[in-house]
Order: C-alpha cells, then structure tokens, then sequence
C-alpha cells in the first residue's frame, strides 16, 4: 500500500509499505477514504515532538471502510462505514470507565499521562496513522463509530478530532449564558471552539490570530469578532479594554506550542533552542485576558517538557484551568446531533484536497500558509474502489 512517511524535520515521502494485518483479536484493518492533515501534524513535520521516529506514518483524522476484524470484534463487520477517533483506548480501564477516552492506561507505555494516539510520535504508542491506504485500527470494538448514512465521509472526517476538539474547548470553558468568550488560534479547531461557543449560550465571541485570510474566514464561518494581534501593541491590553477593564469571561487556547508573539518563547521553546515543551505565548495571553474567578480551557498540544507559564497570575486570580486531549468518543453524539439539524457544517473549513501522492506538497502548503489553506484533505487512491 502506498503510505506516508516520515524522514526528518520538514520531510515526508510517500513510500510502499506493506498493507497492515490483524495482530490481535480485538483488531480491525481499515480501507481509508478520507484523511486530513491537522494543525498537531505540524507539529511532527516541524521536529518539535519528541520520540518522533523516521518511517512513522502520520495521520489521526482519518474515515474508511473496515475490511477485515478480529475474532472478538463483533460491533463491526466488514463493509461497515466507520469513523475512527483520533484516540486509542480499550474501553475498559479506569480512565476509560470515567469517559477520559484521551488518557485509556492500556494504550501505551507512556500512559502516565497521555493514551494512545494514531500516527503521533512513540510518546503516544508508536501507532501508525491514516494518511495511508490502509490502517490497523485496535480495539476497534471500543473506538470506531459506524458513520450514520445522513453523514457524509468529508464531514465524518471532521468529527475524528478537530470539531469535537473545538467542542471540547468550549465545553471545558464551562460558558454561560451571555459569557464573553476568546479563542485563540484562527485554525480549524479554534474556528469550531468558536462556532461550538455559541452553542453553549456565548453573548460574545473573538477569535485572535495573526493571518487575515484565517480572520476573514473565521468571521464568515464562526459569526465572531477577530483580533489581528500584529495590529495592535500589546494583545492582553486591547483585550481587556475591549472587556470593559474587566476581562473575558473564559479563553480558550487553540493554538499550542508554535503560538507566535514573543521572540523569546519562540527561541526557548520552537528554534534554535528548544528548551520548552513549545512556545506559551498564546496560554500567557489567554491567563492574563480572562478576568478574575474566569476560566482557561486548554486545547493546544504542548510537548511533555516545562513552560513558561505565569502560574501565578492564574492563582491570584482565582482562575479555573481546564486542560485535556479531547475524548472524542464522548462528545460525537452531541457533534453529530449539531450537524443533523444543519447548525454546522464541518466539513465547509475544508480548502485543499490532495491526492495521497501528492502528500508532501500538501504539507508545505498547510505548513507554509500558502494558497490560503486553512484545512487539506488528502484522497487515497482505493478511496472509491
């Protein structure tokens, strides 16, 4: 099957790698459809995750048909249209029975904090992705969701990871009815943090990012304000005039560890130096904005390593920190019921499609901002056999 792989920092091909067979009875091998490159992606293809391994095949946010299952996979059959999210869990351990999907404990060897995760670093299990033809997809009897027939693949594709994501990040906000909301990071899961925002009962939402493509688009997706922080001479300071002094009822980080907006948090935690788990400019901005007693949800990927991150300012204000990877399991329901009704169309953030040959250009162009790419989507060539 053909695959993409991982060389090095900035480097991927497309390769020939056996098709994955079933390896326990709980597995299940998937034909894959559709699969998207997503902003934590670019995290890998930038070198910033550790224990990132040449010859690793990317790719969490991916749909397909099941082909084949194990012998004690009896909720799927083959030919059964599913959509896989972006966690790996068993179903069964403690965090799993508490709906903590994202921190499963029988995943991974690193499972003191994370569980597993397709195609994202040995720090998370070592799993190929789906950016391939095929994927080996475990404990299938627990993660895969058969895609319901008023939902289309490239709106499935969406609810792997990057919409219920947003709509964790707003969950976790804990908004109220008529909050002031900020959402930093104008990528896909910070437009559905917004959209899902208003789901909730927002009064008020901004999205801050530094790209006016993603602004312009942003105001026509999510109906919010927007916030150009080149624009203005200190973020935190327009924001908080922009809130009556007061600040913002919640924040919600979406950007991660390559936020932009200070040289220094770049240098320590992106390049040359690499000394924190990435650059915490955006959770620094997202603490100081939110007025006293608000909530910060946290949504971003940060690597394992420290930060700089103004602790004390969120205990003396009296913040409430809300911080996971999204447990998509639990939320698709509530996704899906959203899309049924025709209160959100996920898959209108997409604006590339590539084909899965075609896959190192497609992560210049996201990776470079280039062409006004705000989501890719790459097509595998079995995608319609």
């Amino acid at each position: 099957m053909l695959a993409m792989t991982y060389r090095g920092p900035y480097r991927v091909r497309v390769v020939n790698k056996p098709i994955p067979q079933i390896e326990h009875p709980r597995d299940a091998i998937v034909r894959v459809t559709r699969a998207c490159i997503c902003g934590s992606d670019l995290h890998l293809y930038h070198g910033l995750m550790p224990d990132t391994r040449v010859g690793q095949t990317f790719g969490h946010e991916f749909v397909g048909i099941v082909e084949e299952v194990g012998s004690d996979v009896h909720s799927l059959k083959a030919g059964d249209r599913v959509l896989v999210p972006f966690n790996i869990f068993c179903g069964e351990c403690y965090f799993c029975r508490k709906a903590l999907f994202s921190n499963c404990h029988n995943v991974n060897p690193n499972a003191t904090a994370v569980g597993g995760i397709y195609g994202y670093s040995h720090t998370t299990g070592g799993y190929d992705g789906g950016q391939a033809e095929y994927v080996r997809v475990p404990f299938a009897d627990a993660g895969p969701t058969k895609i319901p027939d008023t939902i289309d693949d490239d709106n499935a594709a969406l609810c792997t990871d990057a919409y219920p994501t947003g709509y964790q990040g707003a969950e976790m906000a804990e908004i109220k009815r008529g909050d002031s909301v900020v959402v930093f990071g104008a990528g896909p899961v910070g437009l559905f943090a917004a959209k899902s925002a208003w789901f909730m009962g927002a009064g008020r939402v901004l999205i801050v990012d530094e790209y006016e493509y993603r602004l312009d688009f942003a105001r026509k997706f999510a109906q919010c304000e927007t916030l150009n922080f080149r624009d203005v001479r200190d973020p935190v300071w327009y924001l908080k005039k922009e809130a009556d002094w007061l600040g913002w009822d919640a924040a919600i980080d979406a950007v991660g560890c390559e936020a932009r907006g200070s040289a220094m948090q770049r240098a320590l935690g992106v390049r040359p130096f690499k000394l924190q788990g990435g650059s915490a400019t955006a959770l620094h901005w997202a603490i100081d904005a939110v007025r006293k007693g608000g909530v910060v949800s946290i949504i971003g990927a940060y690597g394992p390593t420290m930060n700089m991150i103004p602790i004390g300012d969120a205990v003396n204000k009296g913040l409430t920190l809300r911080m996971n990877q999204a447990s998509i399991k639990r939320n698709l329901p509530r996704c899906i019921e959203h899309i049924e009704a025709g209160h959100i169309n996920p898959k209108d953030v997409i604006t590339h499609r590539f084909p899965l040959e075609e896959i190192g250009e497609a992560y210049h162009i996201f990776s470079s901002k280039l062409d006004e790419c705000i989501k890719p989507m790459v097509i595998p060539p079995r995608a319609t056999n």
